[in-house]
């Protein structure tokens, strides 16, 4: 029998959340849940949220490098499983079909993309969703996961952050705060990827809330 709760979509972090999150306010059939990064934080937090609420669906979603060198910064992806109580594969849907990477690192440079596109056949890498729809799976839960192209595949990262990632996979930001202190080069970069974030963030708010419609 499907559960008649609400669909839960999980965030890393809430950059990602955020543009979603101030479209659907006030929708009782949608909970946001952010993870942290990484599977490490993702696992426990979604365990602990299908411990508190049982809902009808799942959907593990935010940001992902791009892996495909035909798709380009903006994108948005999809893979569901086939109960999904959504259309999320309807022909006039926003987001296009993938094979996702989920990685214990973050990719940084194209070069690190173009192994891992080789190693995977994959078209883009993030790396939490492999633990959240495997969580859903044992619950006997649908899940989904929808995101979008951050950076493409030929682009590299203004940064290494693996170089700041903490033993659980967190961003230790104040790390990361110092190291931009010592290469002010890198300020204006960095504003540019924040930006280019941004708008990701906002591209995947309005197909999410087309596909939550």
């Amino acid at each position: 029998m499907e559960s008649s709760g609400p669909i839960l979509v999980c965030f890393a972090v809430a950059e990602e959340a955020r543009p979603f999150q101030k479209i659907i306010a006030g929708r009782g059939d949608l909970h946001v849940l952010v993870t942290g990064m990484g599977a490490r934080r993702a696992g426990a937090a979604i365990q602990k949220a299908l411990a508190e609420v049982r809902p009808r669906g799942v959907i593990t979603s935010g940001f992902a490098g791009g892996l495909n060198p035909d798709l380009p910064r903006g994108t948005v992806l999809f893979d569901a499983d086939d109960n999904f109580p959504l259309p999320i594969n309807l022909p006039n849907s926003a987001a296009r079909p993938a094979k996702f990477h989920c990685a214990e690192r973050v990719a940084s440079t194209a070069a690190e993309k173009l192994a891992l596109r080789r190693q995977t056949g994959a078209d883009a890498v993030e790396m939490e969703s492999a633990v959240i729809r495997a969580a859903c799976r044992a619950a006997g839960i649908p899940g989904a996961t929808v995101r979008v192209i951050s950076d493409a595949a030929d682009e590299d990262l203004p940064l290494d952050f693996n170089r700041f990632l903490t033993a659980d996979g967190g961003m230790n930001y104040a790390t990361l705060a110092w190291a931009v202190v010592k290469s002010p080069a890198k300020i204006g970069e960095l504003r540019s990827f924040q930006k280019r974030l941004a708008y990701a963030a906002e591209i995947l708010a309005q197909v999410l809330t087309g596909l939550l419609r």
